[in-house]
């Protein structure tokens, strides 16, 4: 739950950005001792399929790994689980909202190599606010001391930023990381998310780490951003059918039968998680203005 805290005549409120008003999570909210990322990107592009995969990565590095989805389509883990699992919104309502009458396993499942798995959900359409089911879904982990055993936290939010619901993973988060293709509707998006996570480091811990560049053979217009912006990529995730298979599959691709292809990207996959378990050095990307994006991106 999230509460907006007038400031103490000794200290200046700062906003998110313009038209906005600063909101602040209670302070037992906060997750500590675990390093949290937050995965945000163009819907469909990927989201879910790179979390998942990080989080076996993470998870074959020895780390305790729990993935949270926040997308009321609910299927951010079921390649992890096999299945589309409840979500804490879900499970909630089926006790009135009487967060005391929930045991763990009520909405935490472990999936493969040991990663656990919640889904979130989201309010009904048009209604609500997928900030405060974010909330909710935290209060009740540290309720039940779930936080404390884990070192990996990993948030798969819906979509492109458009507004604080969808942003409130980054109040948790040490790093927000960027899904994009090497297509301009991925970096438009992108654009819109660098500022999202520019504006909540004013406030918050959260750092911007970088791009996966995913589903894409070149990254030449990635890279034309990044050098304009000052972004950085991370890991480069080709297009390939297996990646697309494992889903209907509904299995990892640590979970597909090997071959040289699924090897690839398994192990691009572990090089990214054992770079960002090194650290990652927080970027102080510029967004560009709209305009900006299309001069720098189109053709004559």
């Amino acid at each position: 739950m999230t509460v907006i805290v007038r400031p103490r005549p000794d200290e200046r409120l700062i906003g998110d950005g313009d038209g906005s008003v600063q909101v602040h999570m209670h302070d037992p909210l906060k997750i500590d001792g675990a390093k949290v990322f937050a995965v945000y990107g163009k819907g469909g592009i990927g989201k879910s399929t790179t979390s998942s995969n990080l989080s076996v990565a993470f998870a074959k590095l020895g780390k305790r790994v729990l993935q949270i989805g926040c997308d009321p389509k609910h299927d951010s883990t079921f390649t992890l689980t096999g299945r589309m699992i409840p979500t804490v919104i879900d499970v909630l309502d089926g006790v009135g909202f009487h967060s005391e009458e929930l045991r763990a396993e009520d909405f935490v499942v472990e999936g493969r190599h040991g990663v656990m798995c919640v889904e979130a959900g989201g309010p009904p359409a048009g209604t609500g606010c997928g900030g405060y089911v974010v909330g909710q879904t935290v209060k009740l982990l540290k309720e039940h001391h779930l936080l404390e055993d884990t070192d990996i936290v990993i948030f798969d939010v819906l979509g492109d930023v458009v507004c604080g619901g969808f942003a409130a993973p980054l109040l948790h988060a040490d790093r927000g990381v960027i899904v994009a293709a090497n297509d301009f509707d991925s970096i438009f998006a992108m654009n819109r998310i660098v500022a999202a996570i520019k504006a909540k480091s004013q406030n918050y811990g959260v750092r911007l780490g970088g791009v996966i560049v995913n589903r894409s053979k070149d990254t030449d217009q990635i890279q034309k951003y990044n050098d304009a912006t000052g972004m950085k990529m991370l890991a480069h995730l080709p297009d390939l059918d297996v990646i697309r298979r494992s889903r209907l599959k509904k299995a990892t691709l640590f979970d597909m039968e090997t071959s040289p292809e699924v090897e690839g990207v398994c192990n691009e996959y572990l090089r990214l998680a054992a770079g960002l378990l090194a650290g990652v050095t927080p970027l102080d990307a510029t967004p560009l203005k709209d305009r900006e994006i299309f001069d720098l991106l189109g053709y004559d």
